[in-house]
């Protein structure tokens, strides 16, 4: 691990040994008459979009004082501008949070110099696992099934946001199967990925869970959509298995296990695995800013551990965000370590690939 990472590491560490003792003040804030700015530095057609304005409402009602939530979006440079906006604000009143993704992540994760944000400075109150799928045009995903090798010649388009940010996941996972696939880059969500593939400009597509169960499963029962597979889920000895949302989807292991092209040991396999573990078990996460006292987060905390104490959020929350862990307090101080460490390794390796395959130099 390197001093950068230790120091990460150490970090979040010393945060969740302290996180219980605010937990047992008294003293909650107040939010009467005040308005809550959620930042989302993404647009308003993706999953961190569909996450955010889920939970919103909900938030609203368990905050003392039911204050008004309000999403903003800020998208621009593969999420770093809302990133790099947030990192320059100091905590005022506990009227301002973050939503970070996977797309927010892995820049930090591999020192992209558009880079003006340490995590280690912010606080977080809720972290969420989510999953992705990947799917293909019907006559596309019929003949992969047929043969594994059959779409070796085949050129892909694909919509993407950053090579450096989640859509590292599926790129890296396509060139492991051996597919050619082209990315357009700069589009602001993944919702706009999706917009591509329904007008045909794009014939290959991963979409986040939430984003998936609200805009791609319409295309699937009209069609237009076959699922190929789901990146995966970890169980609880770190084991790539079935996501629990899509139990009848293969995970990616078990489409690489089946293609002649990939494997699923070496230092690729372990590369990828890595940033799907930072990407997708611990996607999205909130924060309050630099400063927060633990009265703020000890509100913030509690309020995300009340909303999924309702009776009914399993009911709304599954059609919502699928069935993934929603983690708070030390839970949340856990997964926030392993969305922002990776082994030194497979950093190295990633940026090899990142300029190999997209001339993308990182210094």
């Amino acid at each position: 691990m390197t001093l950068k990472a230790f120091l990460r590491a150490s970090a979040i560490g010393a945060a969740a040994l302290s996180s219980t003792a605010a937990m047992a003040d008294d003293h909650r804030l107040d939010l009467s008459g005040e308005t809550v700015e959620w930042i989302i530095p993404f647009s308003e057609t993706g999953g961190s979009a569909r996450w955010a304005t889920f939970y919103a409402p909900l938030l609203s009602q368990a905050l003392p004082g039911t204050p008004t939530v309000v999403v903003t979006f800020m998208p621009g440079a593969g999420s770093t501008t809302g990133a790099n906006h947030f990192q320059r604000l100091k905590y005022e009143d506990g009227t301002t949070l973050f939503g970070s993704s996977g797309s927010t992540q892995f820049p930090y994760l591999l020192d992209d110099p558009r880079v003006r944000y340490e995590y280690s400075d912010w606080n977080v109150v809720l972290a969420s696992g989510t999953g992705g799928v990947a799917y293909l045009p019907p006559a596309l995903a019929e003949a992969y099934a047929a043969d594994p090798t059959a779409l070796n010649d085949e050129d892909f388009i694909y919509g993407a946001q950053s090579a450096t940010g989640l859509d590292l996941v599926p790129l890296l996972a396509w060139e492991m199967l051996g597919l050619n696939v082209e990315p357009v880059f700069g589009i602001e969500g993944r919702g706009d990925g999706r917009l591509m593939f329904e007008r045909g400009e794009a014939n290959i597509d991963y979409q986040t869970s939430s984003s998936y169960l609200s805009g791609v499963a319409p295309l699937v029962e009209a069609g237009t959509a076959t699922p190929w597979f789901s990146f995966g889920a970890l169980d609880d000895d770190g084991n790539i298995v079935r996501d629990p949302t899509f139990p009848d989807m293969p995970s990616f292991k078990e489409v690489c296990e089946a293609n002649p092209n990939c494997e699923t040991s070496g230092t690729t396999w372990d590369a990828w695995k890595a940033f799907f573990i930072a990407g997708f078990p611990a996607q999205k996460m909130v924060f309050l800013p630099n400063g927060a006292s633990e009265d703020a987060i000890a509100t913030f905390t509690e309020a995300f551990a009340a909303i999924k104490d309702r009776p009914d959020y399993a009911e709304i929350s599954e059609t919502a965000l699928g069935l993934y862990p929603q983690l708070t307090g030390a839970g949340a101080k856990r997964a926030m370590a392993d969305a922002t460490v990776v082994p030194e390794e497979a950093s190295d390796f990633v940026k090899t690939w990142l300029q190999e395959s997209y001339g993308i130099v990182l210094e």
